[in-house]
């Protein structure tokens, strides 16, 4: 093995190693490591009627949750008080919050207020980072 293919294995080598000594000198520090996310995904999915009176309209949605890791527990224990807020609140929608990208993305922000607001009634703080609606079908 020549000097140059020396020189190369451990240039190569050398420049491998260094991101890891930076990794570990921010965990040291404190900075840049993230809370680990865990996702909960509520099953089985929702069906609702919603709209109110006149022709029925159905929404089938999955929903997951994006949780703090220590909020697991918690949620699963409350998980009937929940499903049953997220469908009260997915039948009181209108054609006009489910037709436009607005509509959903408020509709989505709301049940996430719901959510955290009954965990924290129920817990005293919330466990919910954020509620992702990973399908969205609508019969109208």
């Amino acid at each position: 093995m020549g000097v140059l293919s020396r020189f190369l294995l451990v240039l190569i080598l050398l420049l491998s190693i260094q991101p890891v000594f930076a990794q570990d000198e921010e965990a040291e520090e404190g900075e840049g490591v993230p809370k680990a996310s865990i996702y909960m995904d509520l099953k089985p999915a929702f069906v609702v009627n919603y709209g109110g009176v006149g022709k029925l309209r159905y929404l089938k949605t999955n929903i997951t949750l994006r949780l703090e890791s220590q909020g697991n527990a918690s949620i699963r224990r409350h998980m009937p008080y929940i499903r049953h807020t997220l469908v009260m609140l997915l039948t009181k929608s209108t054609d006009d919050d489910m037709s436009s990208m607005e509509g959903k993305e408020l509709l989505r922000q709301k049940a996430l207020d719901a959510i955290r607001d009954l965990l924290v009634e129920e817990e005293g703080e919330h466990f919910v980072k954020d509620l992702l609606f990973s399908s969205f079908i609508l019969q109208q």
